[in-house]
């Protein structure tokens, strides 16, 4: 996907606001390939609005990249985990298999300190072929097993769920996992039953589009000690943005609508969020 590079210069001009966590974003992708250093650097320097991020990791390749970029930047974290789909080439075509001894090479992998989750896990139904059997099999099988990882290590998870609500809150009743399902888009219903385990609900620049209106509705039933900002970077630019790369800062657009839908200040969010990421992945 092509993305126009977008001029956030002014973002915390405009907003006033700073403190922001992104909770999943992917500086990985091949949108931050011409400048992925400058971005990251621009992001953690004096004045940005961004304070912290966390890597939402979607396959080992992607876990070694979220270690090393957290190496080298005191405030930028990671997950450890596989997604729901595992790809080669183009996004949307699926690879059945997985890398060998995959379970024990997260489990390593997770020993790291900056490693905060299991994640991007979880099911997706979307893409043509996900309906047979064999691979909702895997999908489930890959699913289970990284939430019993994260179990088992006491880690948190970050967890994808797209067109197979029933599975996977029937999952997650299962294992009762501590963790967040980030890039929200169910229903009202749907969140309160995600809460009901325990679960945190993350939301991108889509609370933002016009046409959003279910999210809006499920983000009128979070509580905000349970509510999470993110990016899912360079997805969801909200506007003015829209057809942009997505970068961190633009979270602040999203707390103005936020705002706009709670009457909570938007600084006022951006710092409950904040908080809650921290005490959910482990962060002092």
């Amino acid at each position: 996907m092509e993305f126009k590079t977008a001029d956030v210069s002014g973002i915390r001009g405009e907003t006033g606001l700073c403190g922001i966590f992104d909770s999943h974003c992917h500086y990985d992708d091949h949108a931050f390939d011409p400048d992925r250093e400058d971005v990251l650097t621009r992001l953690f320097s004096e004045g940005s609005p961004v304070e912290y991020l966390m890597h939402a990791c979607t396959d080992l390749a992607s876990a070694e990249y979220g270690i090393s970029a957290a190496g080298r930047y005191e405030r930028y974290y990671t997950s450890v985990g596989i997604h729901p789909e595992v790809f080669d080439g183009e996004y949307g075509i699926y690879r059945e298999g997985l890398p060998e001894g995959y379970a024990d090479t997260l489990r390593e992998l997770a020993e790291h300190d900056k490693v905060r989750a299991i994640g991007e896990i979880g099911l997706d139904y979307h893409y043509e072929g996900s309906d047979l059997p064999e691979i909702r099999a895997s999908q489930t099988e890959l699913f289970e097993r990284q939430l019993m990882l994260a179990n088992e290590l006491g880690l948190p998870v970050i967890m994808h769920c797209r067109d197979a609500t029933e599975d996977f809150v029937a999952l997650c009743r299962k294992h009762r996992p501590r963790g967040v399902c980030h890039c929200f888009s169910g229903s009202a219903e749907t969140a309160r039953e995600l809460l009901d385990i325990g679960l945190y609900i993350g939301f991108t620049g889509a609370l933002t589009f016009k046409n959003a209106k279910k999210a809006k509705r499920a983000f009128a039933a979070v509580p905000t000690d349970r509510l999470l900002f993110e990016t899912d970077a360079p997805y969801m630019a909200p506007p003015p943005f829209r057809g942009c790369r997505c970068e961190s800062d633009m979270i602040a657009y999203v707390a103005l609508e936020a705002e706009r839908l709670s009457g909570i200040p938007a600084a006022e969010l951006v710092k409950i969020t904040n908080e809650n990421a921290k005490r959910l992945f482990g962060i002092k």
